[in-house]
């Protein structure tokens, strides 16, 4: 194959993404004025529905704005030889393979926020304003990116370096090595993320003594699952969004409820709601989903380590030294549809965990108050209660607030 060959494929997969990408965005779109479903009519009033549909057209039209800028802007960097600009550039500041990795993505890294900060400033500070959501300060909106840049940079680029190195000593068998540390690496931000990287964003605090701890201690001494830490987070200083989450294995396992959460549900509901979660850790869901997504990684690793050294991938972005980090690249974009096909995998299974944890939720504690925040949490976050199925099938890692209920009164 020419290099000139493999270039145009590149080309036609993010051309064909795109393509995709919208098609099921317009089948999306044009359910927004879909009536609600009869089981839904209590969720949104007259003008909450109406508000609903205004934020769900407003944040398409942002969606197709920005992907559109940002498909064409790539292409224009691909047609421009843009990668061969930047490797230029970082082989005039060293001959070290490792810095000239570290030094073209920076750039690359670099280059991608100056295009997507504005753009989710607006987000943030315009759409979400306009609809009440955002309660984030412009000053944390910037340390929030600061953080992030110097996570990628500690992170990203110290795992990076580990498996240029790897490649370096041992070729093509770097994937074990890589394997092995990205499987590390993996289970050690599952056990301590809560630890060591949400407190650097927000505020946890030892939930108080109180009718809502007692009540959570109750249910989760009922069905067997030691909890010592209930955690509150201050979700409110960016957004009125609530969540839950559950974290970590063994003794560092811990609950962590939004303080937004807290104050949209009455206690039966919370407890119906972290029910659920214990039910995904009961079902062994956070044990599959960490495990395949390790399996998957190897699998992409072991696929990468074929072709990496090969100068094509280099030669089709218009570099003429071969290098790990131009091949990392378009290998990147060869292996997207193998992702797009694995993320559809993911998502059934998790979509299948989800009904699951619901019906955990339900056989353990109740049904009726976990289907009343399931809607209260949809009607605060102005959810789309009809979305198009075709839709959900791609993207939705969970079923469709209809879907759980349906399934919840079964």
């Amino acid at each position: 194959m020419q290099p000139t060959t493999l270039f145009y494929i590149i080309i036609a997969i993010l051309i064909i993404s795109f393509i995709v990408d919208k098609i099921l965005d317009t089948f999306n779109e044009k359910h927004f004025d879909d009536e609600v479903p009869e089981k839904l009519k209590d969720v949104y009033d007259e003008q909450e529905y109406k508000k609903s549909q205004a934020y769900k057209k407003t944040k398409a039209k942002f969606s197709n704005i920005t992907s559109l800028f940002s498909t064409i802007f790539t292409l224009i960097f691909f047609f421009l030889d843009g990668f061969k600009y930047v490797d230029n550039f970082a082989r005039t500041y060293t001959e070290n393979p490792i810095l000239i990795a570290l030094i073209f993505f920076g750039v690359i890294m670099l280059g991608s926020g100056v295009l997507t900060t504005p753009l989710s400033y607006y987000s943030t500070f315009v759409i979400e304003e306009k609809f009440g959501f955002n309660k984030s300060t412009k000053k944390t909106f910037l340390l929030d990116k600061i953080k992030g840049v110097f996570m990628s940079v500690i992170l990203g680029g110290g795992i990076l370096s580990l498996i240029i190195w790897f490649y370096q000593l041992t070729g093509k068998d770097f994937w074990i090595y890589a394997w092995v540390l990205i499987a590390i690496f993996s289970l050690f931000m599952n056990m301590f993320y809560a630890k060591l990287i949400v407190p650097l964003f927000n505020k946890q605090s030892p939930l108080e003594e109180g009718e809502l701890k007692s009540a959570i201690e109750k249910y989760a001494k009922k069905v067997g699952f030691t909890i010592n830490n209930i955690f509150v987070i201050d979700g409110s200083k960016r957004s009125t969004k609530a969540n839950a989450y559950f974290s970590g294995f063994g003794s560092q396992k811990r609950i962590t409820l939004y303080d937004t959460l807290i104050n949209d549900l009455e206690t039966d509901e919370i407890v119906a709601v972290l029910a659920h979660e214990v039910g995904h850790y009961k079902r062994r869901h956070i044990i599959f989903n960490l495990v395949l997504s390790i399996l998957l990684t190897s699998l992409t690793l072991f696929i990468l380590s074929l072709f990496v050294n090969s100068p094509l991938l280099s030669e089709a972005l218009g570099v003429s030294i071969p290098s790990f980090h131009i091949g990392l690249i378009a290998f990147g974009v060869l292996y997207s549809p193998i992702s797009e096909v694995t993320g559809l995998f993911m998502n059934y299974m998790s979509r299948r965990f989800e009904y699951q944890a619901d019906n955990y939720a339900k056989d353990t504690f109740e049904g009726k108050s976990l289907i009343t925040s399931l809607k209260k949490l949809s009607k605060n976050s102005l959810s789309n209660l009809t979305p198009h199925p075709a839709f959900v099938f791609v993207n939705y890692s969970h079923p469709t607030l209809l879907q759980r209920i349906n399934n919840l009164e079964s």
